[in-house]
């Protein structure tokens, strides 16, 4: 497991706020430390799979006004096949196998409410081995995973 400190939280908070932001304004942010270890450490946080640093499209400005979680109830023997079949859309940006009422869950961004109901039925319905589908509008996302923040319990537990 990798060894998380209180720096490695800091650094990566500023690079969630911008992912641009150079080492050397890291740095200065946080005070006594050289740009030098921030870019070392990034570097390993990146190489040890810990972050990544990456450009995030936002569906509502590029005209994707409607988000939708689709929970999709599929064969026993064909849950994986079916999921790998669905994270080729371009439409849908999450796709998770799951436990519970449903075997899959996906996100599906579109341009409006029809677009949604014509993918849900003509796509995903007809994929062969699924079963059943349950389809909800998003209105409103609060928090996603690009918001998430690492628990301060993380860092903290390392230093003691």
């Amino acid at each position: 497991m990798y060894k998380f400190d209180k720096t490695d939280h800091h650094i990566v908070d500023l690079l969630m706020i911008d992912g641009r932001l150079p080492a050397s304004e890291i740095a200065r942010q946080i005070g006594e430390i050289s740009e030098r270890v921030v870019r070392y450490r990034i570097e390993r946080m990146v190489a040890e799979g810990v972050i990544r640093i990456c450009a995030i499209p936002v569906p509502k400005v590029l005209g994707f006004s409607v988000i939708a979680d689709v929970f999709i109830e599929a064969d026993a023997n064909m849950i994986q096949e079916v999921a790998d079949k669905l994270v080729a859309y371009e439409f849908i940006s999450y796709v998770a196998c799951s436990i519970g009422e449903s075997d899959i869950s996906v996100q599906v961004v579109a341009h409006n409410s029809d677009e949604v109901f014509r993918f849900a039925t003509d796509v995903i319905g007809k994929i062969p081995g699924v079963r059943k589908t349950t389809t909800s509008i998003v209105p409103i996302t609060l928090k996603d995973i690009y918001h998430w923040r690492i628990p301060a319990s993380v860092w903290q537990d390392s230093v003691e």
